[in-house]
């Protein structure tokens, strides 16, 4: 399982996150820094990516397209990487 994080989380999460979600990319990875939601979107689907967001757009897309790509929706407010890290990592399965 490949995660691609979204501009809003940190790109140190593909790092720390290595171990159970090797090669995950953040947006910023692959030249996409201030890309808009749709582009996003498409690199996921294209590249068997599920986008790692606290954006309710990427949401919203996927009720609109459907899947694939799946989307995680982090609903966690503002919050450190850390507090991320440990949530993916509980929910991991």
């Amino acid at each position: 399982m490949r995660l691609l994080f979204d501009e809003n989380l940190s790109p140190k999460l593909c790092t720390r996150l290595s171990d159970i979600f090797p090669d995950s990319l953040h947006v910023r990875d692959v030249g996409m820094k201030a890309t808009v939601d749709p582009v996003v979107w498409n690199y996921a689907k294209d590249n068997d990516f599920i986008i790692v967001s606290k954006d309710a757009d990427m949401h919203d897309l996927s009720l609109l397209f459907g899947n694939p790509p799946k989307v995680i929706w982090l609903r966690l407010g503002n919050c450190s990487t850390v507090k991320v890290e440990n949530l993916l990592r509980r929910e991991y399965s």
